[in-house]
Parts: C-alpha cells; structure tokens; sequence
C-alpha cells in the first residue's frame, strides 16, 4: 500500500508522530507540493493508491489520470480543493476530517474578538516602550475598550463550532443570535434564531461559521454592510472567500464596520497588495485557529481512523 501527503508540512512541521500512519503503507511525506501544476502533482501522485492532501488541489485532470488511486483523505475540515464530481465517477473515496477542531477554533473566534475588545497586544508594547514607566497617572488606554457583557453576538452558521462560540459568549454574558440556512434546533433558551436580515441589523459583533460555496461567496460585502450596525465588529475564521475583501476595508476606513479580526483570507498566504493589510482596525493571522499541537494530534489520529476503516470496507467521514 502506497500512500503519498502531498503538503505534510503545515499538519506536522516536525512535532508530531507520523508512526500511526506508517504502520499502514509505504509513506512518501512532501511538505509542499505546486498547487497551481498538475504535471508535478501527478509525478508525486504516481503509483499511489493513497493521496492525503490539506491544501494541494486535486481537480479532474489529476483524478482521472492518476492511475491507482482510489482514496483522497482531506486533512482538514474543508474540501473545496477536491473535485467530488470527478472522483465520484473514478470510483475515488474522499474523507475529511469534520470535527476535530472544534474547541481551538471556538478558542481563537474569542482571541481575536479579545483583542479588538482589551487591545492587549498594543498595551503590552506600549508598557515595554515606556509609556506606563512614563506615565503621570496609574493607569492609561490608548484605544477606547469594550465590554461584551449585554452585547448581541450574532453566528451565521450553527454547527459544532459555532455552537462552542456561542457558549462562549453566553458566558460572557452576551446575548447570542444565529442564521442557518436550514432551520436547527434552538438548543438553550437563550439562543434565539433569526433570519439573516435580522442577525444583520441587530448584532454588535457577527461571526462566521459556514463552507465556502457557491451561496456564501462573498457572503459579506457592501450591500450585506450596509443593513449592520454602524459600529460592528465583524469575525472571520471560517473560509477567506466569504467575505468581499476590498469591500470590508473600504468599510473599515470609512467607519461603517468598527473592526474586523480574520484568521483566513480570499488568497493564501495573503498578498502583499491585499487591501485588508492597510485597512483601519483590521486584525489579522495566518490562518492558526486549527493550528495548537493538541488539535492537530487529534486531526491525525481522525485521518489514520478514516483511511483504517476504508481499507476495513467501512464508512467514516466519506465526503458524500
């Protein structure tokens, strides 16, 4: 059994065991692969029955071409970068890894909203630049802070990690409010669903939890601004694509959005020229809410359980 990860390096830059793994098949580990040459993907891909991949495309041509290849293992959540039609018709299995970034995600939504609301990394530096030594009184701010307590926290989206925010902030004593595109379950008495249209004009802090698809593409742009509030604070650790980048720092500058904090962008790693790095109140980080040791050992350990159970001829996370 030949099984080649095509982009090891972001899951296991070296503190993790790839043992489990190797117990399987013969492992070929690259840490990058060209997402944007098909030759080289296949020439990496070659006899393998196995591909794991996170973020290397595999699209129709490299599918169809490949040829022993009979099982795709997505070491993420997202599976965007797959071509599900095409490996359907090749008889390729695909899995993901749903659910093991839940509480690390959960985790970061509230580091960045923190830190808009505390500016904690901007006191820190300016106490270790003197300014507190320098200071006349005990205590000074050099950003307006906020308290989250009787805030409205809105999620678009209600899945597993979304519903972790919103206990967060339920703790925190905000009140929370969610779009879904399917009507859920409310699971508490103070969790209230709403339509978008209202999650829009009455949240002070909005967050996104839903795929990037052909529907929630540029979710978030001028026109869908334009019904928040005027001082709103917008959260992205979902997917880049969801939010009309130039849109949201035209908004930042002019003052209708108050902050923003994302941990993904359209385009990654993020462009030089990307107008969210210029962009007033904009907070941002290379895509790491997924990233603590202890979430990506448990994404491993679901990607060897899925790749065990389909050579067992059983079912675990396949992309249907």
């Amino acid at each position: 059994m030949k099984i080649v990860n095509l982009d090891s390096y972001a899951l296991n830059p070296g503190d993790l065991d790839w043992s489990e793994l190797e117990k399987i098949g013969n492992c070929t580990f690259y840490d990058r692969t060209p997402v944007d040459d098909d030759q080289e993907i296949l020439r990496r891909i070659g006899n393998a029955e196995i591909v794991l991949t996170n973020k290397t495309p595999l699209d129709e041509a490299v599918i169809t071409a490949a040829p022993r290849l009979n099982y795709i293992g997505v070491t993420a959540t997202g599976y965007n970068v797959i071509d599900l039609n095409a490996a359907k018709k090749a008889g390729v299995t695909v899995t993901n890894v749903p659910t093991y970034g839940t509480e690390a995600v959960a985790q970061a939504t509230f580091a960045l909203l923190l830190e808009i609301t505390n500016q904690v990394g901007l006191h820190n530096q300016l106490v270790h630049d003197g300014k507190w030594s320098s200071n006349p009184d005990f205590t000074f701010w050099a950003k307006p802070l906020m308290e989250l307590q009787g805030k409205t926290l809105g999620l678009i989206g209600f899945g597993a990690i979304a519903q972790k925010v919103a206990d967060i902030g339920h703790a925190f004593g905000m009140k929370v409010i969610f779009y879904n595109h399917r009507p859920k379950i409310v699971p508490a008495a103070w969790v209230e669903q709403v339509s978008l249209a209202q999650l829009y004009a009455q949240s002070d802090v909005i967050s996104l939890h839903v795929p990037q698809t052909t529907q929630t593409t540029n979710l978030i742009d001028a026109a869908a601004i334009k019904q928040m509030k005027a001082d709103v604070i917008i959260i992205n650790t979902a997917r880049g694509g969801l939010i009309n980048e130039a849109d949201l720092a035209t908004d930042l500058n002019n003052g209708q959005v108050a902050a923003a904090a994302v941990d993904v962008a359209q385009t990654e790693p993020i462009p030089a020229e990307s107008p969210l790095l210029s962009a007033k109140n904009c907070y941002l980080t290379p895509h790491i809410a997924w990233a603590p040791q202890e979430t990506r050992e448990r994404l491993l350990a679901i990607v060897v359980d899925n790749l065990t159970a389909f050579l067992k001829h059983e079912r675990l996370n396949v992309i249907e």
